[in-house]
């Protein structure tokens, strides 16, 4: 295996204040890490996240010590998703697979680790079938054919099924006033040990309903304020906002709800300090951004792009995961039904965080994958 190289990959500019950095928006350049293994280039993997820094992953030497190319790459909107366009990013994405394919790689996978699962599978949906030509808010992406090449296949591991899915299923329900982070109905409260845990099926049935009917007017205030914003041409064409307290999964506390091997809290540690936190997922969002990554009009929906795909696809289920479950794998496994297999990673944690052995075992699984593609 050869040391570690940096990639930095210029990247086509996106719209006005995408990044507060006047270099990054004028030249936008992306930055990877990657190690190759000594010999043929025959085969490369890519692992990226929207948002998250990957040029550490855990995967990137053991991939290049079972004999392939392994690249950590980062968006442009890397540790900060406040702007952030998944649109945007399958274009970084294809920036990568297209630096890989110019240095003689003949095979590239997609590994899709937590949230970048989604985006692999939007990635390659759009790859195959261009569809994606507008944004949610209408204006045009400017992503063409030539932006996306396709790959020869998906690995997925700790797989969420995307951003939108995830604010559905963790946003607090239990929000008075969306301008107040403290305030609590404690009917709908999670964390109210009058509910639970145990939680029973119908606090859970209007907890599911609460957390919908919450997205839905976070999604139609932000619809209604960006048409109010561009109905003057010389006005701004974009706000920031705050979502309060997006938290609170009643699977963190009660583990008899979608059993796996997972421990009481979030990946992140107590939920409902999480919660509260003054940062967490979504907090910090734009009118743009929130449709693109958390609304319901997301284009980034992870086994609906999935099913739009043709390539083979390896998934790994960590069983102890404290946010991906039985009923994550079976979305996937539904989605891609036929050229899908599943592998369980026993025992293992959402980041495989102390767990070297579970690291080699995820490594053999998705190299065993990818040579055979």
């Amino acid at each position: 295996m050869s040391e570690s190289k940096l990639a930095v990959i210029d990247v086509k500019p996106g719209a006005a204040m995408e990044s507060q950095s006047g270099l990054q928006m004028m030249r936008p350049r992306i930055y990877g890490a990657y190690a190759e293994p000594v010999g043929k280039k025959k085969v490369a993997a890519i692992v990226m996240h929207p948002a998250s820094n990957f040029m550490g992953h855990y995967l990137i030497a053991p991939l290049a010590q079972r004999g392939m190319c392994c690249m950590g790459l980062n968006s442009r909107y890397v540790n900060n998703d406040s702007v952030l366009l998944m649109e945007r990013v399958i274009q970084d994405l294809g920036a990568g697979v297209k630096f890989l394919r110019a240095a003689g790689y003949e095979k590239i996978l997609l590994v899709g680790n937590s949230g970048g699962a989604a985006l692999a599978a939007f990635y390659q949906a759009q790859a195959e079938k261009l569809t994606a030509t507008h944004f949610v808010d209408g204006d045009p992406t400017g992503l063409s054919a030539a932006d996306l090449p396709p790959v020869d296949g998906i690995a997925l591991c700790a797989a969420h099924e995307g951003r939108s899915r995830l604010l559905l299923d963790w946003i607090d329900p239990s929000v008075i006033d969306e301008s107040d982070p403290l305030g609590a109905d404690p009917a709908l409260d999670m964390f109210n040990p009058a509910n639970g845990p145990s939680y029973g099926a119908e606090f859970l049935t209007r907890f599911r309903a609460g957390q919908k009917a919450r997205r839905d007017r976070i999604e139609d205030w932000a619809l209604a304020r960006l048409r109010l914003l561009r109905a003057d041409p010389a006005g701004p064409r974009d706000q920031a906002f705050v979502i309060y307290r997006t938290l609170a999964d009643p699977r963190c506390l009660d583990l008899s709800l979608d059993p796996n091997e997972r421990t009481v809290g979030s990946v992140w540690g107590d939920a409902r300090s999480v919660n509260y936190a003054g940062n967490s997922m979504g907090r910090y969002t734009s009118l743009t951004a929130f449709l693109s990554q958390w609304s319901s009009r997301s284009q980034a929906d992870g086994p609906g792009n999935l099913a739009r795909t043709s390539v083979p696809v390896q998934l790994l289920t960590y069983t102890a995961d404290a946010s991906t479950f039985p009923s994550t794998r079976d979305a996937w496994l539904r989605a891609a039904e036929g050229r899908i297999g599943n592998i369980d990673i026993r025992g293992a944690n959402h980041y495989l965080a102390g767990q070297p052995g579970k690291v080699a075992e995820a490594a053999d699984a998705i190299a065993a994958f990818a040579h055979a593609l």
